[in-house]
């Protein structure tokens, strides 16, 4: 029997629906290998340029030489009563003296100390003064400023008229912002305000200065002086609390200012009655100005800043 043979145009389109079939698993293997891997169907999104990273902005670094100082502060950054009785006595100024009994700051520091340096702190002047003596420093564009300022805001008449913590801080705060939109790259070096109850053990020995601290120095802490009853000595620490909570303050706002730099040594010194006035057994004398001028110069040339966010006396 004869084959019956596949029409020949049946044969082509057989061949046609074969090839388009093929074409078709093709075309549907390789969408399935465009799918991402968790099944989901979408098409794997192009690796896109990795993106820069913003460079960081390197921070300051503190100089251990700086080139011109400004001191801001009170009586004792001014050498009151260091040389003769009331009277202001800056050539022995622990900051920017030029007696070289003190060697201050300045004298260690400076190549012209005359002309780099410059005293704007002011007897009697109180933290809420500070911000005025900040915008006389601006003037002068130092590369550093001293501030060692706060023992008026304790040695009041009692201690219900002492400046508040609070207060305290809200003007050092205030000063600080002032200070570093004026002058942005200048270093700060802040001193601890003195214990004051320190102080009045230690001049309590000599009975001259009792009666100086009769005339109304710093009645809040040195008043009745021999008075050792429960309540005087309640008033005395209610004082040297207050001091302590000034020296918080202090610590805690310069920490957040990275060109700043807080030394607790002025109330962790253990001065002695030599360091005092002869005059009023209460302000620094040629000794104590040197002192501080030590404690100052050891902090502001060390390379690596101290642990001194601790508060002083802690």
């Amino acid at each position: 029997m004869r084959s019956v043979g596949v029409p020949t145009r049946w044969r082509a389109g057989g061949a046609r629906r074969r090839v388009g079939a093929v074409l078709a698993a093709g075309a549907l293997l390789l969408s399935a290998t465009a799918c991402s891997e968790d099944g989901a169907g979408a098409p794997a999104a192009r690796p896109s340029p990795k993106a820069s990273a913003p460079s960081a902005r390197p921070a300051p670094v503190w100089r251990t030489a700086p080139a011109s100082i400004a001191a801001l502060g009170d009586s004792i950054t001014v050498g009151f009563d260091a040389c003769t009785v009331l009277s202001d006595c800056p050539e022995v100024s622990w900051a920017t003296g030029t007696s070289p009994q003190v060697d201050s700051l300045a004298r260690r520091l400076l190549d012209h100390p005359a002309g780099q340096s410059w005293n704007l702190a002011r007897t009697g002047a109180l933290m809420s003064d500070l911000p005025d003596q900040v915008g006389a420093a601006a003037a002068h564009r130092p590369e550093l400023v001293t501030v060692l300022i706060g023992a008026n805001d304790a040695c009041r008449s009692e201690v219900r008229a002492m400046t508040p913590a609070a207060a305290f801080r809200a003007d050092f705060t205030r000063a600080m912002k002032k200070l570093r939109t004026s002058l942005p790259r200048t270093q700060v070096y802040v001193a601890a305000v003195p214990d004051l109850l320190r102080l009045w053990s230690e001049g309590r020995k000599n009975p001259l200065g009792k009666q100086v601290w009769q005339l109304g120095i710093c009645g809040s802490m040195l008043r009745d002086p021999d008075d050792l009853t429960e309540r005087a000595a309640e008033r005395r620490e209610q004082v040297r609390d207050r001091v302590k909570a000034y020296n918080e303050a202090l610590a805690e706002v310069c920490a957040e200012d990275s060109l700043c730099r807080f030394d607790p040594a002025v109330f962790d010194y253990r001065f002695t009655e030599r360091q005092l006035s002869t005059w009023d057994w209460f302000h620094p004398g040629v000794r104590g100005q040197g002192e501080l001028a030590e404690m100052a110069f050891r902090a502001i040339t060390r390379a690596e800043p101290a642990d001194s966010h601790q508060s002083p006396g802690a």
